[in-house]
């Protein structure tokens, strides 16, 4: 009984010690420290090598740093761990989105809004996707749905207001103009000086 005392609370302390890595980890990268945060998630993965958090956030880091094969792979290998993860398919859907590969940025905005409980960045993304791939019908409906869910969704009120004038719906499209900048969205009074004056 002495010893199974004993190896568990050596099992709890190598766990901690563990978890105390993963957490320096994130005190670096938070601190904009990539280079550093990026050496201590990979010494943590040595020992957790399917740990989500720590490939999320190392991929974000070498995102950071512009390294975009690398935010992939890590991006990627957190979602083979955690197939139902929103949060990585989110990062996918914004790295192909920077790269403009709007397919794949659809795509994983699609499979993040197939998860139960998807939050309203989702079909933002979906609609910016569709956007930038010239389906208006339904990035307006996505962007819709997005103000639906939160009404004070200031970015989607403006990227649906920009859609709004390359449809000529220029009445619509103030509309969501003076929303956003009721919201503070930067770039949204010049859209209105710009369309609606």
């Amino acid at each position: 009984m002495k010893y199974l005392s004993i190896f568990f609370l050596l099992l709890l302390l190598v766990s901690s010690c563990g978890e105390s890595k993963s957490s320096d980890a994130d005190s670096l990268f938070a601190a904009g420290q990539f280079d550093k945060a990026i050496e201590a998630y990979t010494d943590y993965l040595k020992t957790k090598p399917k740990h989500v958090k720590s490939l999320y956030n190392r991929g974000r880091a070498y995102e950071e740093l512009g390294d975009i094969a690398k935010a992939e792979s890590d991006f990627k290998a957190a979602l083979d761990a955690d197939n139902k993860n929103v949060q990585v398919m989110l990062a996918l859907s914004n790295l192909y989105h920077k790269q403009k590969n709007y397919s794949n940025a659809l795509l994983y905005a699609e499979y993040a809004s197939e998860v139960s409980g998807a939050p309203v960045m989702v079909y933002f993304m979906k609609g910016r996707a569709l956007h930038m791939l010239g389906n208006t019908d339904q990035a307006l409906k996505e962007y819709s749905t997005a103000i639906k869910m939160d009404k004070d969704f200031a970015q989607a009120y403006y990227n649906r207001g920009m859609l709004k004038v390359a449809t000529e719906n220029r009445k619509g499209a103030c509309d969501d103009f003076r929303q956003a900048a009721r919201l503070n969205f930067d770039g949204a009074q010049q859209a209105l000086a710009d369309y609606c004056s």
